[in-house]
């Protein structure tokens, strides 16, 4: 449309005039506002650094530091607010330059004529407001409707100047419009389009830049009216304008898509500050809020779903929309954070069941949480850092490092967005379903197996993880209601988990109970988060080591199978099964390279220190948590616990607490240096000898293992790199007292666990107690505990009754395999082997690798059994020499010795023994060394003397032979063992002197269980009669009547005393008559 240049005037397209009555009468109501918005770019600077200072008060980041140059600026404005009036001319040179305008004929440099606006400056009474909504649509309209944008030839005829020097000048002369090569920049890749929409809004920008530069330079007169209120109108009215633009409906051709036009301005950072809020802050309606940032916020989403951690370029959509969500109305209100949950897409219904993978993808916050460095989540990462060579240690350190400052750049971001939407009212609750639903559809991601394609990725987890984690970092346990899993309106689940101390039924039971008895309040958000950022931690971090872990054992295993197939090539290679073999090669060696690939991406992503370090933190507090439960009164600084389970702590998931020994059982083998100063450690340690040491707290046996196992690898002996912790572990005035206790009732308890796989559990978790307890025998104080615990009888008795079991059965299978070992390997090195089919021979080689396999897991197990028998003979005999333990002690080592030193043991010779942890030499040295520390007493040379099945001269003689062979003995120790021997000699010699043939023995006189006479008869429970020393080594092992299954103990005991003299008398008659015939 042209302009009537004659009239001085625009025709006005049908629509224009409406939007600028609206932008009027807006600008109109709103007086007092615009007064209160009069600020220079520092005045601007300094409410956006209040603004963010009350944010960072409430997030908990620390708010950074203002520039000094700043606070000389501000200074510098605050002292100039007083001052001369600016003259009616002063103001409206001062418009003229802020909109780059002139009514005069012979306009200035980089201004733009507009003849009609002669009229209205020259008018008695001038109405600024008029003037500038005047200029505005003058001028909007001209580049609206000109071919060539009117604005571009003002920049071009601006000196090249710098604006600062520009600005400094004579405000009369010289326009403040900045020259080509000063125009606004655009860094992001979403560049501005070449629409008029985009020079409409190019130009309101110049203007609100303009009013700031008009403050700079005049600060005295710009700070009080008339000047003050003027450029605050201008500001407000470029701002009104602006969004008129944006919602396409300025002038007739309505735009649908103008909104997204801002989408670049805010990308690149390049709006002036305070503009974005402002736009946001005087908008008149919701639907105008829609109509303009509901496209965006979309939009952001687009952009950042396609990005990865490869480039920096998600940074800008997380901190545009974290700049959004910032934005304040006087009332507190986050109008955008209260729009986008106002929107469909904000928590969608279900589609499929591939529910949790919906919730990552198409709710409106899910792409922002969407930032991963694992493989299986985007292959961009790997692509860039991980598909060439192997890199060099350094190179990777580096490449960690970045991946990881990249996640917490994007993981702030996010944490700041989640923030502003929860500190906002009217968005809190709605925020609050959303990580509730977050979690709720994806509890599958903590099974053992999950299908990944129903559950939301790694990295969107960890993300939401950290989100939570930040969220709850100032939480006070005080804040919490420890009853809120029970509470009707949780937003956690824990029907179907099971329990610490009950079953399903009795949890239900307390639960109808409590709901009668107890007047449940609102939860605050304290509790809700708390609770939360706990179920968080189960279906993120915990399942994601675990599969760590497993995709390192499955490159182990991938390993051997390919050294197994490539060291039997030689059989194989001229066979019909050779492309076969070499194929199956082929794809393994391709299977570790795409498995060592997606370690690498893990190590960056699941091994981050300040990960880490922020799940430690929450767990600290969790310790305390459960701490609480158990011990309401002391919290868990005193032992033992309330001897009644505090029902509340009964009924919490055993989740709970595996959790965090899980955890910590990650961190330790993995990272363990993050332990090393985090003060939540000392919460962690104390929880964790406080269930240590109360194994009747909890139903499953296999939790408490799991709490002995973080002990057990925290232990020096295990790994030298925890000593300082371990130290701390064992100094706790609560573990001097009450560990070694504990530890031998948890040995015998696990005997049996109720579970198919007992038999082999019991074995591994009772070598983790032995290497604990070999590391606090080197420790005074608890090697003095466990004397005090060996002299008080019963409870060790029964401890050192489940260590000789272990060392029976250990140390036969181990021998046993070392014995199959030998032969196949003598097989091998004979002309039979080559005899055999090429199936026999794998048939016998997959045996051989079994045997070596089991027989190194064996001998370590069997060694530290031995290890502890060692130390503990040292300094404790009488509990070995009691009649229930004493023979069946002496034949065990009688046997053992005998397989080492009898005519047999050149079959337990192998290859590379040191491959299976084979010492035979250190074996044999603390077999010995066992005999010597017990030779103090007749009692042990009674009970070698009663093993009829393995002791013989010869067999000490051997030993002692062998002893002096090998040097592994002094002389001294050679001559007791010699001794010792000649002591058992006589005894056996005495034993068959006063043998008596006893015949046929009546069978109420013989023990029903082994048909033996009785010597000292006791009635059981059920009314069979035993003999007590028989009876006395059952109960050791198990707690029952051996022909009833039913409960048994010592105490139920009762002597048959009349049955026992009957016995005493026949022995007697037997004896007399013996005599008589001698």
């Amino acid at each position: 449309m042209d302009v009537d240049q004659g009239q001085g005037a625009v025709a006005y397209p049908k629509g224009a005039v409406g939007a600028a009555a609206a932008a009027g009468s807006v600008g109109g109501e709103q007086s007092s506002e615009t007064q209160q918005q009069n600020m220079d770019i520092d005045t601007e600077y300094s409410s956006d650094k209040n603004n963010q200072s009350q944010v960072d008060v409430d997030s908990g980041i620390e708010t950074m530091e203002v520039d000094e140059s700043d606070r000389v600026e501000h200074k510098r404005k605050r002292d100039a607010s007083f001052g001369s009036d600016a003259t009616e001319t002063q103001v409206l040179n001062s418009i003229t330059r802020i909109f780059f305008v002139s009514w005069r004929e012979q306009r200035d440099p980089g201004t733009l004529h507009i003849p009609c606006l002669a009229e209205v400056f020259n008018e008695q009474t001038k109405d600024y407001k008029e003037i500038i909504h005047q200029i505005l649509m003058e001028t909007l309209y001209l580049i609206y409707s000109s071919a060539e944008n009117p604005i571009t030839a003002l920049k071009n005829d601006a000196p090249a100047v710098s604006p600062v020097r520009l600005y400094s000048s004579n405000p009369c002369s010289m326009s403040p419009l900045m020259s080509p090569e000063h125009e606004r920049k655009f860094t992001s890749k979403i560049q501005p389009q070449k629409k008029k929409e985009v020079e409409l809004i190019n130009y309101l920008l110049d203007c609100y830049e303009s009013v700031a530069v008009e403050e700079r330079t005049n600060p005295k007169r710009t700070s009080i009216p008339p000047l003050s209120e003027v450029l605050s109108i201008a500001r407000l009215q470029c701002v009104r304008y602006t969004a008129l633009v944006l919602q396409g409906i300025l002038f007739a051709n309505r735009s649908e898509t103008a909104s997204t036009l801002l989408l670049p301005y805010l990308l690149s950072h390049n709006l002036p500050r305070e503009f974005l809020s402002l736009l946001v802050t005087t908008l008149p309606d919701k639907e105008s809020l829609r109509k303009i940032f509901v496209p965006i916020i979309h939009r952001l989403g687009q952009l950042v779903s396609c990005l990865s951690l490869d480039t920096d370029d998600y940074k800008e959509p997380l901190s545009v929309l974290s700049e959004l969500c910032e934005i304040k109305l006087s009332n507190n209100c986050r109008p955008i954070c209260s729009l986008m949950v106002s929107q469909l897409n904000w928590l969608p219904k279900d589609v499929s069941n591939t529910t949790g993978l919906e919730m990552e993808k198409l709710t409106l916050l899910g792409p922002f949480l969407t930032l991963s460095v694992f493989a299986g989540d985007n292959v961009k990462v790997v692509e860039k850092y991980f598909s060439g060579p192997q890199p060099t240690q350094e190179n990777t350190r580096l490449i960690y490092q970045t991946l990881q400052h990249g996640l917490e750049y994007a993981r702030a971001e996010q944490y700041k967005i989640m923030h502003a939407i929860l500190v906002n009212s009217e968005s809190r609750d709605a925020a609050m379903k959303l990580i509730e639903k977050f979690i709720e559809r994806n509890v599958k991601k903590s099974q053992i197996q999950v299908d990944e394609r129903y559950v939301a990725g790694d990295g969107f987890m960890l993300n939401l993880l950290t989100v939570l984690q930040m969220l709850s970092m100032k939480i006070s346990l005080d804040k919490v209601d420890v009853l809120y899993p029970y509470h009707p309106n949780c937003r956690v689940d824990i029907k179907s988990e099971s329990r610490i101390k009950c079953t399903s039924q009795e949890s239900e039971d307390r639960l109808e109970r409590l709901n009668k008895t107890e007047t449940w309040q609102d939860p605050k958000f304290s509790t809700e988060c708390f609770f939360l950022t706990l179920h968080c931690h189960h279906i993120s971090i915990l399942p994601i080591s675990r599969k760590y872990q497993r995709r390192l054992v499955i490159i182990r295993n991938l390993h051997r199978v390919i050294e197994e197939l490539e060291s039997t090539e030689t059989q194989w290679k001229d066979t019909l099964i050779a492309a076969r073999n070499r194929e199956s090669l082929k794809k393994w060696k391709a299977q570790v390279k795409r498995l060592q690939t997606s370690k690498l991406c893990s190590n960056a992503g699941l091994l981050d220190e300040s990960l880490l370090r922020r799940c430690l933190q929450f767990y600290g507090l969790v310790a305390d948590y459960l701490l609480k439960l158990a011990d309401p009164k002391h919290q868990g600084s005193t032992l033992p616990l309330p001897q009644v389970t505090n029902m509340a702590f009964a009924a919490l998931p055993e989740f709970y607490l595996e959790d965090i020994a899980d955890f910590l059982l990650f961190v330790l083998h993995y990272k363990c240096e993050v332990l090393g100063s985090e003060p939540s450690v000392n919460q962690l340690v104390r929880m964790l000898i406080v269930f240590v040491c109360s194994s009747n707290y909890f139903n499953n046996p296999y939790l408490v293992a799991k709490l002995v196992e973080v002990l057990f690898v925290i232990s020096p002996s295990f790994q030298p790199r925890t000593a300082k912790l371990s130290e701390m572990m064992l100094g706790h005035p609560l573990a001097l007292n009450y560990m070694v206790p504990a530890l031998m009732q948890f040995y015998t308890d696990i005997e049996t666990t109720g579970a198919s796989s007992e038999f082999y559990d019991k074995f591994t978790i009772r070598y983790h107690i032995s290497i604990i307890f070999k590391t606090m025998w080197g420790i005074p104080s608890h090697q003095k505990k466990i004397i005090e615990e060996a002299q008080k009888g019963k409870q060790f008795v029964k401890f050192v009754n489940m260590l000789m079991n272990d060392t029976t059965f250990l140390l036969d299978e181990s021998l046993d395999c070392l014995k199959r070992i030998h032969e196949m390997q003598e097989l091998q090195d004979t002309e039979v082997w080559a005899t055999l089919t090429r199936e026999e021979q794998q048939s016998r080689q997959r045996q051989l690798s079994m045997d070596e396999r089991q027989c190194k897991s064996y001998l370590t197990l069997a060694t530290e059994t031995v290890e502890m028998f060692h130390y503990l003979t040292e300094q404790i005999i009488g509990p070995f020499l009691t009649p229930e333990l004493a023979d069946r002690l002496a034949a065990m080592l009688n046997f053992n010795l005998q397989q080492l030193c009898g005519s047999k043991c050149k079959n337990l010779k192998v290859k590379n023994p040191d491959k299976y942890g084979w010492e035979p030499k250190k074996l044999l040295d603390r077999l010995t060394d066992i005999y010597l520390h017990l030779d103090s007493s007749d009692e042990f040379a009674i009970a070698i003397a009663n093993d009829e099945r393995s002791y013989r001269k010869v067999l000490f003689d051997d030993a002692i032979s062998r002893l002096q062979k090998t040097c592994i003995k002094t002389d001294r120790d050679i001559e007791q063992f010699r001794q010792l021997q000649q002591k058992v000699e006589a005894i056996v010699d005495q034993k068959q002197r006063a043998e008596i043939d006893f015949g046929e023995i009546p069978d109420e006189f013989k023990d029903p269980l082994m048909d033996t006479l009785m010597n000292d008869p006791v009635l059981l429970p059920s009314g069979t009669i035993m003999d007590r020393p028989i009876i006395m080594r059952h109960l050791l092992n198990s707690q029952t009547d051996p022909f009833n299954r039913q409960t048994l103990t010592e105490e139920q005991l009762v002597p048959a005393t009349e049955l026992k003299e009957r016995i005493q008398s026949w022995v007697q008659e037997k004896r007399n008559n013996s005599q008589s015939n001698s």
